[in-house]
């Protein structure tokens, strides 16, 4: 069986070892809530993934035109199970409720690295923003140093208490880019520490500057979500 769940989701959960993300184009907000509600309605009606499924999360861009989806699952053969055998089934339900959905792409990561502030942080995130970080062909193996260079300056003091309240990087499958999914604790402190890097800014600025310059980064591109639904096992 199905249920919701509040609660977001673990991105270091060490049973997790296919972590997907996906994005859906829907065109508007009321379509973006009209297609959250179908998806909601179709897996509470259908019987949970067996074997491996371990949590589906969706999330409203702030744009108004998009969905973004997040998946966990034991191994990608759990998911390759599903998807010969229940996924279509889901698919139809939901198209037919909501027609015209574009599904513009499905990601397979593995988690490389993750930053939490605190032990225990018990804060609840206000904003879910995701940066996709696509580097030159050829350049997989650089990845690692990049996400390295990056929580290395995110460590400093400067960064402690602004209102960021984790980053969890992943290394996509296929080599081409690293995806950062980080909590924010509300819009708000993300446009301010945008807006304003704060004091001691030139103490951390040589570590940002080799990552804003590092030469195999072909392009960055962010986009910002609240979280609109979880589904987990029973």
């Amino acid at each position: 069986m199905t249920r919701r769940t509040d609660a977001y989701p673990d991105l270091t959960r060490p049973d997790v070892g296919a972590p997907f993300f996906s994005t859906w184009r829907v065109g508007t907000p009321e379509r973006q809530r009209e297609t959250v509600d179908a998806i909601a309605a179709t897996w509470e009606r259908q019987a949970w993934p067996a074997g491996g499924g371990l949590g589906y999360f969706v999330y409203a861009g702030h744009d108004g035109t998009t969905l973004l989806h997040h998946s966990q699952w034991a191994r990608e053969q759990d998911y390759e199970a599903f998807l010969k055998t229940r996924r279509q089934a889901r698919v139809d339900e939901i198209d037919t409720a909501v027609p015209g959905i574009e599904r513009v792409a499905l990601d397979r990561y593995r988690r490389y690295r993750s930053q939490e502030w605190a032990a225990g942080d018990a804060r609840v995130p206000g904003l879910v923003v995701t940066v996709r970080i696509d580097f030159e062909e050829g350049a997989a193996e650089r990845r690692r140093e990049w996400v390295d260079l990056v929580l290395g300056a995110l460590a400093e003091p400067l960064e402690s208490d602004r209102g960021l309240i984790s980053a969890h990087f992943h290394l996509s499958q296929d080599g081409t880019h690293v995806l950062n999914y980080a909590e924010w604790e509300s819009p708000e402190s993300y446009e301010g520490a945008i807006a304003d890097p704060g004091e001691g800014a030139e103490a951390v600025g040589a570590q940002w500057e080799r990552v804003r310059t590092y030469p195999e980064v072909k392009s960055i591109t962010g986009s910002r979500y609240s979280y609109v639904l979880g589904l987990v096992p029973e």
